[in-house]
């Protein structure tokens, strides 16, 4: 047996693969879609995906919504997707980035409320320019709180007073 040429035809993908790589642009253009209008605006989107977008709001119908997310996917086809998912990959770095920051504060208020002075006294080292008088009235309260098994309304003041004083 003698193996023929390669045709043309096994160059091309698969219908499944052309079907997987749609559903993935019309994945991408519906997280375009969620996003509020701050964020959507760093992306360099043309003209026409914009109004695409702006359409998606007005459609009510199961149906039309489905094709209309076609079109999108379709739309997507012509866009700069490199440039879309740098600018998704820094989005998501931001986040992880103010998640850690918010651990980090939720970590010296428990510490603040459970290790007492030494854990003030660190505190007010790393932040000089916190206001000491309320920090400790705070944690007094949040202490108290947390005995009496209330709600932990003073804590959730004493987090605001840390994530103003460290600038998040």
């Amino acid at each position: 047996m003698t193996q023929d040429a390669p045709s043309p035809a096994d160059d091309r993908p698969s219908k499944s693969q052309l079907k997987r790589e749609m559903h993935a642009l019309q994945a991408l253009g519906e997280r375009i879609i969620a996003m509020n209008p701050a964020e959507r605006a760093r992306f360099p989107l043309s003209e026409d995906m914009l109004a695409a977008i702006e359409e998606t709001s007005r459609i009510r119908s199961h149906e039309g919504r489905r094709r209309h997310m076609q079109y999108v996917g379709k739309l997507m086809r012509r866009e700069d997707l490199e440039t879309i998912q740098a600018i998704f990959d820094e989005i998501e770095q931001e986040s992880r980035r103010r998640d850690l920051a918010f651990h980090r504060l939720e970590k010296w208020r428990d510490r603040l409320i459970d290790e007492g002075d030494a854990a003030v006294e660190a505190f007010i080292e790393e932040h000089p320019d916190v206001d000491r008088q309320a920090l400790r009235q705070l944690i007094r309260n949040a202490k108290s709180e947390r005995e009496r098994g209330k709600p932990p309304a003073n804590a959730r003041k004493l987090f605001r007073l840390i994530r103003d004083t460290a600038g998040l």
